[in-house]
């Protein structure tokens, strides 16, 4: 029966009731008597009904929630932050992290598949929490995927062996390592990964995906490849390897032109920069090219120091951060191929940033080196990797930006070469370099042949 509604009957009232009928007045108290009776049974009567109807509207609603029966499922009140939880939350905090807390409870009191997984509930509120920052390099890495990153700046890492470009809609082959896995399968320079083990990897970021091709030595990977000039999709199985890689290497081209090349900011790079320079430098060199091309970067401690290699000194970089505060980065001094008579080139592309951007720019604004190719990612903001304790990953938060010696900003924008040129898909199958072509000639013009 609604709350607060009394049940009535305005034209039988007591007295008038009495008189109607006669009865004598002598009689009036056993009247009462059976009249509260007859008022309490259909109370009890409406009641029953109310009751009726309201678990017939609860069992048609609810037909597939529980067991058949007329009775409701019973709801549990939404759980509170326990004592234990408020004692975990500091103090200032626990009315902000209160429906975190009702939240979990809930999901450990109601959810169908228990037990709840409490570790992958954690490292998801972690992923959720970076993803609200709006910053796309903000993120979480689980264990897994910390180690290959890291793996990859240590200069060895279990994969397939290729190149990639992960600037672009899918991960995209620019080379396959040679002797690797990726090129005894067959990929090729433009290919792009659009499914990984039958999952098509649409709008999935291409960063994800290169981890997603990486795994243990000996197991396989399956890649469903788009290759332009294909009216349909190749698939390829690949076993992957240990890939063992330099991060720097060089040699002696044509005329007397030392070719350095820098694939990525790791561990390794500055002792295997020495070594290729000292050999390089040892002889004479007319001109110099850095390809600094589909290098993604690494750490920021390195890029000073390969940015040192080739200035005398000044500014590599500075780091601003968000309170207008800045930490400046200068040249290391005893660099190995410092000597300004000897001129230098360094190749960009899209797939060059963070460090790579770091020591191109530094080079570009000293004037030491002019630079060839095409327009750079743009990646010009720094992260720290803090790991998380117990082995459970770690979080990159964005800290600060960098800016050039001339205090340009690269986040978003990049670094311009002053000598545009592209490098196409078919340059690519076909073998060419027409962006390392075109910093021969123009180094040979600058030593005057």
């Amino acid at each position: 029966m609604p709350a607060g509604y009394k049940l009535r009957f305005p034209a039988f009232e007591k007295a008038k009731f009495v008189t109607a009928l006669g009865i004598p007045s002598q009689l009036e108290a056993f009247v009462n008597k059976t009249l509260k009776t007859i008022l309490l049974v259909l109370v009890v009567l409406v009641i029953a009904l109310g009751s009726f109807a309201g678990g017939f509207v609860t069992g048609h609603l609810m037909l597939f929630a529980g067991l058949p029966g007329l009775s409701a499922p019973t709801v549990e009140a939404p759980p509170t932050t326990s004592p234990a939880q408020q004692t975990a939350t500091p103090e200032e905090l626990q009315t902000l992290f209160a429906p975190f807390w009702e939240a979990w409870n809930l999901v450990h009191a109601n959810y169908v598949e228990q037990p709840v997984d409490d570790v992958a509930l954690m490292r998801g509120a972690i992923s959720g929490m970076m993803e609200a920052l709006g910053d796309e390099h903000s993120s979480y890495m689980d264990p897994e995927s910390f180690k290959q990153a890291n793996e990859g700046l240590e200069g060895e890492y279990e994969g397939i062996g290729a190149y990639v470009d992960t600037t672009t809609k899918y991960l995209t082959i620019t080379s396959p390592i040679p002797g690797s896995p990726a090129e005894k399968a067959g990929l090729l320079p433009g290919d792009q990964i659009i499914a990984i083990d039958g999952e098509d990897m649409t709008g999935i970021d291409a960063e994800l995906a290169r981890l997603r091709v990486l795994g243990p030595a000996n197991t396989i990977v399956r890649l469903t490849i788009l290759r332009e000039g294909q009216a349909e999709l190749l698939e390829f199985e690949i076993t992957r390897a240990r890939i063992t890689i330099a991060s720097a290497s060089g040699e002696m081209l044509e005329n007397d032109i030392a070719y350095v090349q820098v694939t990525t900011f790791g561990t390794k790079t500055t002792p295997e920069l020495l070594a290729t320079l000292k050999d390089l430098m040892a002889q004479n060199p007319k001109g110099i090219i850095l390809d600094l091309r589909n290098n993604g970067g690494g750490f920021l401690q390195t890029s000073v120091e390969v940015a040192s290699q080739f200035l005398t000194d000044g500014v590599v970089l500075y780091e601003q951060y968000g309170d207008g505060t800045r930490d400046t980065y200068t040249v290391i001094p005893g660099g190995l191929s410092t000597d300004t008579s000897i001129p230098m080139l360094v190749l960009i592309n899209e797939g060059s940033a963070s460090a790579a951007e770091i020591v191109a720019g530094a080079l570009q604004d000293s004037g030491r080196a002019k630079l060839v190719g095409m327009i750079s990612y743009g990646k010009g903001s720094v992260q720290n990797w803090i790991p998380l304790t117990g082995e459970n990953g770690a979080v990159r938060i964005t800290i600060a930006k960098w800016l050039t010696p001339n205090e340009s900003a690269i986040h978003g924008i990049g670094l311009t070469p002053d000598y545009l040129v592209d490098m196409t898909l078919e340059d690519r199958q076909a073998g060419e370099d027409p962006q390392l072509d075109e910093a021969v000639r123009v180094l040979l013009e600058m030593i005057g042949k």
